[in-house]
């Protein structure tokens, strides 16, 4: 059962509940659909519809049933789950639930994602309920998981799984998707260092991390530089062995789902009641949650407002809000839910007259149909989060407006605002500006509103539910394959066959880096010069008329200049930002600027002071703070916060910032390994390449490489390297091999390929 037919690969789904609840009723057990959340957003995906017929998939959906189930009762559960949903239960007790799902999930998670920090609590056994509840999924996974499936984990409940599952199956693919907001760094480090630096690396066991917007995407990257230090290159990361990928996905919905129910008798019957039981009224809909993060309060206030500033309207608009019950006995649940029924009951006493409601409440979840025929005859939804993942009601209202009229409000701190530009974007927190956007969209021209719902319809016709799950597993799919930087340690069996194919060519080109590569680190980068026997080594190297030889490092043009200059080689410094051809003076490899430093040099020198054994070395177009000689655990802090601040203050400046091994550098954005790589790839059309280096900033380097080339990362760092050498050492002991005048015998089973890369197949 690891692969469905026709060789299609099976997907197992993860979330905290399944897509139906269960009831015990009259000693029988009730499976209803789950409305709402992931569950309807899946199904469009994982069996036919009216727009996706043949995406029927091979599935298993792993979850909780929504209940405490008796024990006597579980095996009946788990069968029929299985038989008639595809569904593997995991069952919780009442005091599980209550701490996890009640307590971590929805009075930390919740509140700390929303930026409602303020409404956060921070019990202890309420996070390891958390952390014993995730590893309950995991154990229920080894009824459900093979190796040749892909598992798609949802949710903030379920952050601590990928790991867990990581440990389990080394090699499964794992995707994992947060379907609300990701927080600033400022407001995620409000939670307990434990408790972040957990939920951060449970989050690396995937190899796919997906949030709906780039906001949330940067968020999290950022925290992970700054508590976890991990660098990322457009959103690529290697963790251990492997690469993990993080990417922006903003979710759909079943357009044609809503679309074609919009159009359907049973709607139309039910828009021609609401009308005749409403009148003549202009309706403005509200639908939510009971929620504090969804701004129900705001957008009351905000209705208030218009009918004080505007008495023109009164009598002749109509507010629609349905609350639908969630989370019911959470205490701040039930206080919004208070606060929002006596303000309603404020406005109805204050404008209302016995011949005009000015708000219809609602608390009470509605039928599909009912809810589309709503979303079909109201003139306005009002969809004002104070902070939303996405908030797919704002989708569902223009999906719905299949005459093109209607106009969305939406808030600007709702995800689903980055792609309905064309609504009327407000700020929540602003009644009057609230009130203003009713009046205009209460007013705007039939012509207009046609215009922005036709941008917006097409919008999300063209990235739907489908799409979006697709995009994210076939996103997903090929990292295994195509994103395995897991490299190898280099063996006698390949180190003999790069020594023979350097023999066997005429035209070389060698790449190293220095410092970590050709000489172990010191203390202080003047230790670290060269002795007699690497000088011998890379002038024998530069010497060989068929060998290109190049220096990159990120050392000052004086240094290498000193050290080197004497050798018949390239040298490159600051990463590219200079170079010096053989025999030739120095040049700058483009033009660059150095403006930048003084305003963030004393930054460094401040950090430098805070931290013994740091200190800050200053080149032409870089500054480097080191920490080499520091306490590590205290300078390992001191740079992630170093990291940060430059991050921020360096956002409109086209300068980089690098953490590479024991130092934060600042320099030229252009000014890196692989642009200088690219210079000596195009100028020489070589048919053997060898390219060495020891750190994140040799990556630049190795990613640009033509296929077949020799690329060797020093040290055991997963990396898009082919090889790995232990040390320094070793490196030498190969160029030294490499000097040597007699061609080695042609390794048994290797066929030499003369290699030729023009410059046009290297990227």
């Amino acid at each position: 059962m690891g692969k469905a037919d026709g060789g299609r690969e099976r997907i197992v789904i993860v979330s905290n509940r399944l897509p139906f609840t269960l009831v015990q009723e009259h000693g029988e057990l009730k499976f209803d659909d789950s409305v709402g959340g992931v569950a309807t957003g899946l199904r469009a995906f994982l069996g036919p519809t009216e727009s996706s017929a043949s995406l029927n998939r091979e599935y298993i959906w792993v979850g909780w049933p929504g209940a405490t189930i008796s024990d006597e009762w579980k095996e009946a559960v788990k069968s029929k789950g299985l038989m008639e949903f595809h569904c593997l239960p995991v069952f919780l007790s009442e005091q599980e639930i209550e701490n996890f799902y009640q307590g971590f999930c929805n009075k930390t998670i919740w509140p700390i994602f929303h930026y409602f920090p303020s409404l956060a609590s921070y019990d202890r056994e309420h996070w390891l309920q958390y952390k014993r509840v995730n590893r309950v999924f995991c154990e229920a996974l080894a009824e459900a998981i093979h190796p040749d499936d892909i598992l798609w984990i949802h949710d903030y409940h379920l952050m601590l799984l990928p790991s867990l599952v990581r440990e389990q199956w080394p090699n499964v693919r794992i995707g994992f998707f947060l379907h609300i907001p990701f927080p600033h760094y400022e407001i995620f480090r409000l939670l307990p260092r434990e408790w972040r630096e957990a939920l951060l690396e449970g989050l690396l066991g995937a190899n796919l991390i997906g949030f709906h917007t780039y906001d949330y995407m940067e968020y999290f990257l950022r925290s992970l530089q700054r508590i976890l230090g991990y660098e990322h290159n457009m959103g690529q990361l290697v963790v251990g062995n492997r690469m993990v990928q993080v990417g922006a996905f903003p979710m759909g919905v079943d357009f044609w789902k809503f679309s074609v129910a919009a159009r359907s008798p049973r709607v139309w019957k039910e828009r021609e009641e609401l009308q005749k039981a409403l009148g003549d009224s202009k309706i403005i809909l509200s639908v939510d949650r009971q929620d504090y993060s969804k701004g129900a309060i705001h957008r009351l206030q905000g209705f208030e407002t218009m009918l004080e500033i505007d008495p023109e309207w009164h009598g002749r608009v109509t507010l629609l809000m349905v609350i639908v019950p969630s989370r019911i006995g959470i205490e701040d649940y039930e206080r919004t839910k208070k606060e929002i029924e006596e303000l309603v009951g404020k406005i109805n006493g204050r404008f209302g007259s016995v011949s005009w409601i000015p708000v219809i409440y609602q608390y009470r979840a509605l039928p599909f149909h009912s809810l589309v025929a709503m979303y079909a005859m109201s003139h306005v939804a009002l969809v004002t989060p104070l902070r939303d993942g996405m908030n797919l009601v704002a989708k569902e209202y223009v999906a719905c407006r299949t005459d093109g009229t209607g106009v969305l409000i939406l808030s600007e701190m709702a995800g689903a605002a980055k792609e309905l530009a064309e609504a009327i974007i407000i700020n929540p927190n602003n009644r009057e500006e609230i009130a203003e956007a009713l009046k205009a969209a209460l007013e705007m021209p039939y012509q207009e509103q046609i215009r922005r719902n036709k941008i917006m319809h097409n919008r999300l016709r063209r990235y739907d539910i489908t799409r979006w799950a697709t995009d994210f597993m076939n996103e997903l799919s090929p990292i295994p394959h195509t994103h395995d930087v897991s490299a190898k340690q280099l063996s006698s069996t390949a180190e003999r066959q790069l020594i023979y194919e350097y023999h066997q060519s005429t035209r070389r080109l060698l790449i190293f880096d220095y410092d970590g590569t050709l000489i172990p680190f010191a203390l202080r980068p003047q230790f670290a010069k060269p002795n007699e026997g690497l000088l011998k080594i890379l002038r024998e190297l530069a010497n060989d008329s068929r060998n290109e030889v190049v220096l990159i490092s990120g050392r000052d043009r004086a240094t290498l200049e000193d050290w080197f200059g004497s050798l018949p080689m390239k040298l490159v410094a600051e990463y590219g930002s200079w170079i010096k051809e053989r025999h030739r003076d120095w040049k700058m490899g483009r033009p660059l600027s150095s403006e930048w430093k003084p305003k963030l040099l004393p930054m460094l020198e401040m950090y430098a002071d805070r931290v013994l054994g740091a200190f800050v070395e200053e080149k032409e177009f870089s500054l480097v703070w080191h920490f080499r000689a520091a306490d590590p655990e205290q300078g390992s802090l001191a740079a992630r916060e170093l990291t940060d601040a430059l991050l921020a203050l360096t956002s409109n400046v086209d300068v980089r910032v690098v953490q590479g091994s024991k130092v934060v550098e600042v320099r030229n954005a252009g000014a890196n390994k692989g642009t200088a790589a690219q210079l000596w790839l195009l100028k020489n059309n070589a048919d053997f390449v060898l390219a060495i280096g020891d750190d994140s900033t040799d990556e630049d380097m190795f990613r640009v490489l033509p296929q077949g080339a020799y690329s060797i990362r020093v040290g055991t760092a997963g990396t898009h390297a082919r090889f790995n050498l232990r040390d320094p050492g070793e490196v030498l002991q190969l160029l030294e091999q490499l000097t040597r005048s007699d061609s080695p015998p042609r390794p048994v089973g290797i066929s030499l390929q003369k290699r030729q890369w023009p410059s046009r197949g290297l990227f």
